[in-house]
């Protein structure tokens, strides 16, 4: 009974480590008055750079999660050293919060003032049905 709680445990622990999808990381607040300032050709340049730059930090924490599942898969089924290569999240998985916080913060400025900037959200997964 006992190892089989501390095999529980373990388990827990190491997919706990795992590195998370950008999807499934949260939008760390940033304040909007750092854009509302700015004209709206201005606020345009900064999405695009903001968005540039989302998307390139959103590609490596992806490859990471990727990499840690793989790793946590071959560990449970062949090679349980292989479950000490997991990396979990880091400064990849803070800047893709942060960036996603500077993503809303350009959105709130443009909003107020009238520029209508919008930063597409990807689409549901495609193993989800539809809404009727």
């Amino acid at each position: 009974m006992k190892l089989r709680i501390a095999a529980a445990t373990c388990a827990v622990a190491i997919v706990s480590s795992c590195a998370s999808k950008p999807s499934d990381i949260d939008a760390a607040y940033v304040s909007p008055a750092l854009y509302e300032g700015l004209t709206c050709d201005r606020l345009r340049e900064e999405a695009t750079a903001v968005s540039a730059r989302a998307i390139a930090a959103s590609g490596v924490q992806q490859k990471k999660a990727d990499n840690d599942a793989l790793a946590v898969g071959v560990g449970v089924v062949l090679f349980w050293p292989a479950l000490f290569f997991t990396k979990g999240d880091g400064a990849s998985a803070a800047e893709v919060s942060r960036l996603k916080g500077e993503m809303r913060a350009i959105e709130t400025a443009s909003i107020k003032n009238n520029c209508d900037i919008r930063f597409e959200t990807a689409p549901p997964p495609k193993n989800q049905k539809p809404k009727p």
